[in-house]
């Protein structure tokens, strides 16, 4: 087996997350994901076929700020690894959530690990 660890960092998305009136309109909130991959072998013939395409995660994240959205992060953060370990190549699972506005001086966030 081959381990290999894909990324998706910095990726800012407006979602409706959090419990107080002025969080009903979407937000911005910034992710990372740091997912595990365990492949038989390593890449041989240089394709997409062979690995994980992380577009799923990017497509998958979009349609989760698409709906009604999340009153707490780590409900959104639970979703986002439950979305990546649908893949059972995906052997763990690092996701991290950040507020970017809700306080003018600090931004809030949440971080969750799942393996399998």
């Amino acid at each position: 087996m081959v381990d290999y660890t894909i990324i998706l960092d910095r990726f800012d998305v407006a979602i409706r997350l959090g419990i107080h009136p002025h969080e009903a309109e979407p937000q911005r909130v910034r992710l990372s994901v740091r997912m595990t991959v365990a492949y038989a072998a390593a890449p041989s013939a240089d394709t997409i076929a062979e690995v994980l395409d992380y577009d799923f995660l990017r497509d998958g994240v979009h349609r989760l700020a698409a709906g009604p959205g999340f009153a707490l992060q780590e409900s959104l953060v639970e979703a986002i690894a439950d979305l990546c370990l649908a893949d059972p190549r995906v052997q763990r699972v690092q996701v991290r959530s950040m507020k970017l506005d809700v306080y003018p001086d600090a931004r809030v966030g949440c971080e969750i690990v799942r393996a399998r």
